[in-house]
């Protein structure tokens, strides 16, 4: 019995001291996993702690200013934009009136060759009435005339006319006064004559109609 006993104590020894033996590494393998898991944590590095947000205040702050700014921007882009336009419509006005008013010297020399024409063939007409039988005088005058009538209609064709101020009133723009006659059947300051005729360019004055005046006779 006490040889049985002594067997059963020996096992139980030896069976203690495998499971102590067998479980002694997994114990080993925990504590360096601990302690491998603790050095790669390790301290957390100040500069990756999170900023401080901004507070309301300052978030209404930075967009008042923002706001600002836009309006600003804005502004001056319309600013721009109104500028640019007046400017193209400065250079297309000027272009225009490059093309209408660029013969207004080459009109101005023109027309004095036309007022020559124009009392050679009033010159003509006299010569040439009914009473003389001079056939030539009066074809020089209808040739004359046709001259006349054709270059009136090219200064038509190009925007020059004739100014008719007889009768009309008297505008400093269009006329110069050069006589005073008495105003007989017409009003006072109606253009009662014309000594030399006036011209527009497209609307524009290129020489003054030179006129006499009617004013209330002084007895």
């Amino acid at each position: 019995m006490a040889a049985r006993s002594v067997q059963r104590l020996g096992r139980g020894l030896s069976l203690g001291r495998g499971l102590c033996f067998r479980g002694s590494p997994r114990v080993f393998s925990t504590a360096a996993q601990q302690r491998s898991t603790g050095d790669e944590c390790g301290p957390e590095d100040p500069h990756d702690e999170p900023k401080h947000p901004l507070s309301d205040c300052a978030i209404k702050h930075k967009a008042i200013k923002l706001e600002e700014q836009v309006r600003d921007l804005t502004e001056r882009y319309r600013k721009a934009l109104a500028d640019s336009e007046n400017v193209r419509r400065r250079t297309q006005k000027f272009v225009e009136d490059a093309k209408l008013f660029g013969i207004q010297s080459f009109c101005r020399d023109l027309v004095e060759v036309a007022d020559i024409l124009e009392k050679t063939t009033e010159s003509a007409a006299e010569e040439a009435e009914p009473s003389n039988p001079n056939p030539t005088l009066k074809k020089i005058y209808e040739g004359l005339s046709l001259i006349e009538a054709k270059l009136q209609s090219v200064f038509a064709k190009h925007g020059l006319q004739k100014m008719n101020p007889v009768g009309g009133k008297y505008d400093p723009y269009d006329h110069e006064i050069v006589c005073h006659v008495p105003a007989e059947g017409m009003q006072p300051g109606t253009i009662a004559l014309v000594t030399q005729d006036g011209y527009k360019l497209h609307g524009r004055t290129i020489r003054h109609a030179l006129v006499g005046v009617a004013v209330e006779s002084q007895e």
